[in-house]
């Protein structure tokens, strides 16, 4: 495994309890907060510092999450609105070398995701059993997995790639 690749390890879906659920939806919830402490202070050039060799570069990173966790919103509402929906996969990587990612400030990914994960915490806050066992499927497996899934999943994500700023950070013993 590439050094720093997975800080916090590699994702791995558990049983889905009342502990679990809580613990994931907190990571939802204040994510966007541990995020802009990962970058907290970081000048132009430690945000285009790659976190590792070969890997994004911090800036990449901030609008990674937001790209991927809109994505995600979005499965969620189609998951609880729709019978098993295909999901739509997107081309991480493509994305992140888009213009806007290329271009834009980090802190309006920052504030993108402040507003977003407000919503989508709200949106799943009070759900019951039945809904977290909606089924979102996914056209490359045709694998059908339940929201609960996709709450782990991104709850690790966020975690993780804060885990791999700070990483960065600590490597680098930026203030």
């Amino acid at each position: 495994m590439i050094e720093n690749q997975y800080p916090i390890g590699t994702f791995e879906a558990g049983p889905f309890t009342a502990g679990v659920k809580r613990e994931c939806l907190g990571a939802i919830r204040y994510l966007p907060n541990m995020l802009e402490a990962a970058i907290m202070n970081l000048n132009e050039a430690q945000l285009q510092t790659p976190y590792r060799e070969g890997g994004w570069t911090v800036h990449q990173l901030v609008h990674h999450v937001a790209d991927s966790h809109i994505n995600a919103y979005t499965r969620f509402k189609l998951g609880l609105t729709e019978e098993r929906p295909v999901i739509k996969p997107y081309d991480e990587k493509a994305w992140a070398g888009l213009g806007d990612v290329q271009t834009l400030p980090v802190n309006l990914s920052v504030t993108l995701l402040y507003a977003l994960h407000a919503r989508w915490y709200a949106a799943m806050d009070n759900l019951d059993d039945a809904q977290w066992m909606r089924a979102l499927v996914h056209p490359a497996t045709g694998s059908a997995l339940p929201l609960s899934y996709y709450l782990q999943l991104y709850a690790w994500h966020g975690k993780h790639h804060v885990a791999q700023i700070n990483y960065l950070r600590e490597k680098q013993k930026w203030q």
